[in-house]
């Protein structure tokens, strides 16, 4: 089944059975929200939310965009608001820095639709994945992600030393703290809005706690987010999809190796003191 073929008529009460068609009102949820967040992004945005906006207006489904931004030092929360403007789509939420994590946090609690996918800012994968995961959430999974690795993932322009560094990443992962899922890192991911409720909620690394930050900073927290969807007995379906490696990476192999190691260790260790429950 392909999201072409998805029924969306009992959104919009019109009772017409078979193709999809589009809403052309704005009901009071989307079917889907899609989380945007955004640190020192505003040479990107402009290009990024036309690409999403484009995508979503086509689709035969309501949905919406809420670019969060994490502290950002640059002009990315003005241009925001600009394309905002343009687009009643679109809605911006203003955080202080305190990480990747944290700010997709705010988003995934914030997003109202049946379904609420997080996707980074350089649309590393492309915005038209979206269809390859949708189907999975109206079959009853609850948490589906995009995968760069398996048959059918396509990994473009990729240097083999990154490659080679989110292998032996994935190998802690697996062996302290996770296994069965094969990349844990895409930013590419999707929950039913209860899931994520629930794990947005649950979140102990980068919750409603974290601390402030004075620089970019990857970590682990899908590494947490999908050992409690695991722990909760989520669905969890990995589909692989197209990434496209940017030059523009915010990663330090060094520093947030380093983070993310930390990161998935604490997972561990928070999992062994009872600190997990819904």
């Amino acid at each position: 089944m392909t999201h072409h073929h998805l029924c969306f008529c009992a959104l919009c009460g019109c009772g017409t059975p078979g193709e999809a068609t589009i809403n052309t009102h704005t009901p009071k949820s989307p079917y889907l929200s899609v989380v945007i967040p955004a640190y020192n992004e505003a040479a990107r945005l402009p290009i990024t939310l036309q690409q999403i906006v484009t995508y979503l207006e086509t689709q035969p489904y309501p949905a919406d965009v809420l670019v969060v931004d994490d502290g950002s030092s640059d002009d990315t929360v003005a241009v925001a608001e600009e394309i905002a403007a343009q687009h009643p789509i679109v809605s911006v939420i203003k955080n202080d820095h305190r990480g990747k994590g944290y700010t997709v946090r705010t988003g995934m609690l914030a997003g109202t639709g049946k379904f609420i996918l997080f996707s980074d800012a350089d649309l590393a994968v492309p915005i038209e994945e979206t269809a390859k995961l949708l189907p999975h959430l109206e079959n009853g999974y609850e948490v589906v992600i995009g995968s760069r690795e398996g048959q059918g993932a396509e990994r473009i322009d990729e240097p083999w030393h990154r490659h080679f560094m989110g292998r032996v990443f994935n190998f802690f992962i697996h062996l302290i703290a996770l296994r069965g899922i094969q990349d844990t890192q895409c930013g590419f991911k999707a929950f039913s809005r209860t899931a994520a409720q629930t794990l947005f909620n649950s979140v102990r690394l980068y919750g409603e706690n974290a601390g402030l930050l004075t620089e970019a900073a990857v970590t682990g927290f899908d590494v947490e987010v999908l050992f409690l969807a695991v722990k909760f007995g989520y669905r969890i379906k990995e589909v692989p999809v197209k990434w496209i490696y940017g030059e523009e990476t915010k990663v330090n192999p060094l520093k947030d190796s380093w983070r993310n190691l930390k990161d998935i260790i604490a997972v561990r260790l928070n999992d062994l003191t009872g600190k997990y429950t819904v």
